[in-house]
């Protein structure tokens, strides 16, 4: 009987353990089941993905690209320094060239030949004078061409091609009226251009040198009216000491003073540059 017992006692045990474990997997089956419970990634829903729209156009007219054309902007500082560096620079080529200056200044010293003086008035004292004059003569020009060019390029109101065009007007005008058709086509013939049907087709590189030779023509023209009276003063002074037997004595000396006097009794210096300006008028 003592035998039987453990024996039994092990049977007991063993179911009784049995149950413990069946029970520990019950409830852990139960614990997966519960429907808050997570899912396996694999067994996750799939998430929709949103398709990329194409570009859309402007809704409003407001928001179309516009380009406005207006009138030029006013030229920066730097700009108009440069032009004016670049304008002081050809000063001296367009006053000689351009304007009447080398008229003035040829008669000028014919005449100081003329009268025999060789140093007086010095030369810079007959380049301020014909300077002057030359600004008296061209004050028109050059005010047109400072409100036609100038002043609506600075104010913006033209563009720069524009500008210089509307501001050479007046300039060509000028030398136009002072320039002789014969010079024209001679320049015209040298260059091998075609004749020109107006006066507006003749390009400036033409009309400026007809121009100077017109004015130098025009200076000698006036220099040899201005040599004749001073011409008599020396023949009548030479055939005078001749007749006395002064040969010995310069009929230049002698005659030095009686065309000073002629030409300032005449009031010389106001015929010559009354002269001048009239032929510009």
């Amino acid at each position: 009987m003592r035998s039987a017992r453990p024996g039994r006692f092990r049977r007991s045990s063993v179911l009784a353990l049995l149950v413990v474990l069946i029970g520990l997997l019950g409830a852990t089956g139960s614990a997966s089941a519960q429907p808050g419970s997570e899912l396996p990634r694999s067994a996750a829903a799939p998430v929709a993905v949103a398709q990329p729209s194409g570009p859309t156009g402007p809704t409003e007219p407001n928001d179309a690209v516009t380009v406005t054309v207006g009138t030029p902007e006013k030229p920066s500082e730097s700009i108009v320094i440069l032009l004016l560096l670049t304008t002081l620079s050809v000063a001296p080529s367009l006053l000689l060239l351009c304007t009447s200056f080398t008229k003035v200044f040829v008669v000028l010293s014919i005449t100081r030949n003329a009268l025999g003086l060789t140093n007086v008035p010095p030369n810079q004292v007959l380049a301020g004078l014909a300077l002057f004059l030359s600004l008296f003569i061209m004050g028109p020009v050059v005010s047109e061409v400072n409100a036609q060019g100038v002043q609506p390029y600075l104010n913006g109101e033209k563009s720069q091609s524009v500008a210089f065009t509307d501001g050479m007007k007046p300039l060509r005008e000028f030398m136009l009226k002072q320039t002789r058709p014969e010079e024209i086509a001679l320049f015209t013939k040298v260059a091998g251009d075609e004749k020109p049907a107006t006066a507006a087709d003749v390009p400036t590189t033409t009309l400026i040198p007809a121009f100077v030779l017109s004015e130098l023509r025009a200076a000698m023209l006036i220099g040899f009216v201005l040599f004749i009276p001073f011409l008599v003063i020396d023949m009548v002074v030479s055939a005078s000491l001749m007749s006395l037997g002064m040969m010995m004595l310069p009929p230049v000396t002698v005659a030095l003073p009686f065309k000073l006097l002629l030409f300032v009794l005449a009031n010389g210096w106001g015929l010559l540059i009354t002269a001048l300006v009239g032929t510009y008028s």
